[in-house]
């Protein structure tokens, strides 16, 4: 059967103040009053049954996931007491569905992506799981058609398609992950047309994902054996709080998919976008006559553009008088406010906030 594991774990560290450590950047309202999560749920529903959506979460987000996702079953939900990098949720969601049914395919997905139209997506979802049934031990990943030479983003160099008759979609071979390029590397990317960005999202059996992880991370083979033969019996809990934290903390891609040798790629050409910043924003949210992009239920702008201002306060008005290429961020206790070009040091920020005792702001 198939299933999807939404990875909703994310704090989202360059959207601060909006995100919180107890409130991530995946249920904060900027859609249109529509979280992230809300929207990545709404784009699996016509692809699968709601009983065999699942989503993974840092033991603090369960509950907040839980009231974002009204409709998926409560026990769906599954809480990681720390967190282990996509090696570790990826080898937990496996090994719980493997448990049930030996045949299970799961879809990989992050809740703090857009992805425009949907039905980009679902079609590449639909062809994943037909190239798996007749390919075992493959493990699909979706590459995401460049616009741009970007530097933020990974690359995936795909070739020699295959054949699937039942496919919307070519299926590729992958033959390199590359990390984040400088500029001149990335618009050599672009121009050669063999690159896509790399989306961080996967198609494969529960069973062939566990058995690279064993081939080339051994480590991980006690842990989720121990969780595995605990999961649904009273010692769930404790099991789960005592192994999972044993799990090396690494991505899939360094952990897996750089050393695979079936690693096949469907290319999306849709509109992506991977919400990690505020400049991100200016990418979804339509700006006014001055390109200020504005997330607010009241503001004033005097002489301002290629501002973003954001509060999800509806009731707090926003004023600003001749500003260019600035960020405000509001919330009830604290307001943000930087030049475009500075939002990357926001890590080095809070970091700063931390050091000097003011931990309730995180």
């Amino acid at each position: 059967m198939n299933y999807a594991v939404i990875m909703a774990g994310g704090t989202g560290k360059r959207l601060w103040p909006l995100s919180r450590q107890k409130r991530p950047k995946q249920v904060l309202k900027l859609l249109d009053g529509q979280t992230l999560l809300g929207r990545c749920f709404e784009r699996l529903v016509p692809v699968f049954d709601v009983r065999n959506i699942l989503a993974l979460t840092n033991a603090g987000y369960a509950n907040l996931v839980r009231e974002n996702l009204p409709d998926l079953p409560f026990n769906n939900v599954i809480a990681e007491p720390v967190v282990r990098d996509t090696t570790g949720a990826i080898g937990l969601a496996a090994t719980v569905l493997a448990k049930y049914d030996p045949d299970a395919v799961m879809a990989l997905l992050t809740a703090d992506q857009l992805i425009e139209p949907p039905q980009v997506l679902q079609q590449a979802l639909t062809d994943a799981f037909t190239f798996i049934s007749g390919n075992p031990d493959a493990l699909i990943t979706f590459g995401i058609k460049p616009t741009f030479p970007s530097t933020q983003l990974g690359y995936i160099r795909c070739a020699d398609p295959h054949s699937c008759p039942k496919c919307c979609n070519t299926v590729y071979s992958v033959k390199a992950f590359r990390e984040k390029p400088d500029q001149q590397t990335a618009r050599q990317y672009v121009e050669s047309g063999a690159y896509s960005w790399n989306s961080g999202m996967f198609v494969w059996r529960a069973k062939t994902i566990l058995a690279n992880l064993q081939r080339f991370l051994p480590e991980v083979i006690e842990p989720l054996r121990r969780i595995g033969a605990a999961w649904d019996t009273p010692g769930q809990d404790k099991t789960l709080q005592e192994w999972f934290p044993k799990l090396p903390k690494i991505s899939i891609d360094y952990a897996v998919m750089e050393k695979a040798n079936e690693v096949h790629a469907i290319q999306l050409d849709c509109q992506w976008l991977d919400m990690g910043s505020f400049a991100a924003l200016a990418d979804i949210i339509k700006s006014d006559e001055n390109n200020n992009v504005v997330v607010a239920g009241a503001s004033e702008l005097l002489d301002c553009r290629n501002d973003i201002i954001v509060t999800e306060d509806k009731g707090h008005l926003i004023a600003a008088i001749g500003l260019e290429d600035i960020v405000i961020a509001h919330t009830p206790d604290a307001t943000l406010v930087c030049h475009v070009s500075q939002t990357e040091r926001l890590k080095t920020l809070l970091e700063r906030i931390e050091q000097h005792g003011r931990t309730k702001y995180l």
